[in-house]
């Protein structure tokens, strides 16, 4: 199972072409969206290419694709033009004997966690920040956004892949990485 793990796209043609063109290039099996499609928020500049109808265009061709959850962005109009769900705070996927959380961070993040288990999985996005921290057997990660990083973060996204995770840049170099 190979994974392509984004978060954060807010509108931003120009990275999500570039995620299209790393996803295609790397046979990916699935694209997890981790929130926060379209809009940009009153928070945030305007990503660069901001054109939120084109990025409907090209995520509504990847819907069979996209496993994703809502962001704090995100909204029920979202919804409407979005041919793949997104109204779940959170959603799980099951990879060997561990449960995979993937929500957006509003709500669930390390600091308030789902109900998780040892050994468990939680992924978010939210603070635009890439994170890797394991807790106990826990262990949260956050791909940062492809188009709006903060703090001294890059543009990035994350990769999971024959039992690790990984975190790169938009240049599909390594930021870091764990193994479960």
């Amino acid at each position: 199972m190979k994974l392509l793990v984004i978060s954060d796209i807010h509108g931003s043609l120009f990275y999500l072409k570039r995620v299209i063109e790393i996803f295609e290039k790397n046979k990916y099996d699935k694209i997890l969206i981790l929130g926060d499609e379209l809009y940009h928020g009153p928070r945030n500049p305007l990503p660069k290419e901001y054109n939120p109808k084109e990025v409907v265009e090209i995520l509504n061709k990847y819907k069979n694709k996209i496993i994703a959850v809502r962001g704090n962005c995100d909204s029920e109009v979202d919804q409407m033009v979005l041919k793949y769900p997104i109204t779940a705070d959170y959603n799980m996927i099951l990879w060997e004997d561990k449960k995979i959380f993937l929500t957006h961070g509003h709500i669930y993040n390390i600091d308030n966690p789902l109900p998780m288990e040892e050994n468990d999985i939680m992924i978010y996005g939210h603070f635009h920040i890439p994170l890797i921290e394991k807790r106990d057997s826990r262990i949260f990660l956050n791909p940062g956004s492809i188009s709006l990083p903060k703090g001294d973060s890059k543009n990035s996204f994350g990769v999971f892949e024959d039992g690790k995770f990984y975190i790169k840049d938009m240049e599909e170099k390594i930021i870091d990485e764990i193994k479960f």
